[in-house]
């Protein structure tokens, strides 16, 4: 299963470098309107698309959208990649970005929260998970591996953490099967390639082949909070006022009525 995860981390990789390089190398026409390009992490896809085409729809305004791990976008970002905005599924790769000189920090902003559940492939006995069971987690698992994101990406992260908290990382540290993002870790579960996953709320509710067996409390990992801010493009380019526009709709009471019908909460305070 490591190689499954770290086979989709690379595809990921590979369009994420190929899409930079299209946007940096292609010639625009005369007058042409520059698209937004917005850098997202992986779990955002559905609302940020949805986002996105009502923006067209509005402003005649294109929203240029890549999604990877939050870690993997920033990293991008300091490498020259260009992009308008950036949200992130944590702070600190937000703070990385910003203590390198590259976000407006003004601009930035919280536009939503999560939650972290443990997911099981449909097909499977639709049975609850006891997290507070120490030996409940391995039954499950058997043989097979868990899938979850990284832990140099936010999503790892808060699985470890809460893992850590409820007494349970040290049973499964060993029979990981990670990915590049939260969604490499859904696609292994989706596909039933392992038998439990550990994504965000949205995640799960996005993926119509996967069922939530377990919920984690909320007080078992740091809050989940989605920055956002404008970036600073030291290569030039972008249209600063149109990309201002679009953070301002994300975090406006209509945007966030779009992150609630796709289940984000309200950002943690």
């Amino acid at each position: 299963m490591r190689q499954a995860g770290t086979g989709i981390g690379r595809r990921e990789g590979l369009v994420l470098l190929a899409a930079s390089v299209l946007t940096a190398c292609t010639p625009r026409g005369a007058g042409e309107v520059p698209p937004i390009d917005l850098f997202a992490a992986a779990s955002l896809r559905e609302v940020l698309d949805a986002l996105a085409a009502d923006h067209l729809q509005r402003t005649g305004r294109i929203v240029r959208i890549t999604y990877a791990g939050s870690a993997q976008l920033a990293r991008q970002i300091v490498q020259g990649a260009p992009a308008d905005l950036f949200v992130s599924a944590d702070e600190a790769w937000m703070d990385w970005l910003d203590a390198r000189g590259l976000v407006e920090t003004a601009t930035r902003r919280r536009v939503a929260g999560n939650g972290l559940v443990l997911i099981a492939p449909t097909e499977t006995p639709d049975e609850a998970i006891d997290l507070t069971s120490t030996t409940a987690l391995g039954r499950r698992l058997g043989d097979g591996r868990l899938a979850m994101a990284d832990v140099s990406v936010p999503a790892g992260r808060y699985g470890r953490q809460a893992l850590t908290h409820l007494g349970l990382w040290s049973s499964v540290e060993s029979r990981l099967a990670p990915g590049d993002s939260v969604r490499a870790a859904l696609a292994l579960v989706a596909r039933g390639e392992v038998p439990l996953g550990i994504v965000y709320a949205t995640d799960a509710h996005a993926e119509p082949a996967v069922r939530v067996v377990a919920t984690f409390p909320a007080t078992s990992h740091i809050p989940i909070r989605y920055p956002a801010a404008r970036l600073k493009r030291p290569q030039g380019g972008g249209d600063p006022v149109a990309a201002q526009a679009f953070l301002d709709r994300m975090s406006s009471a209509e945007g966030q009525a779009v992150f609630r019908r796709f289940g984000f909460s309200r950002p943690p305070v």
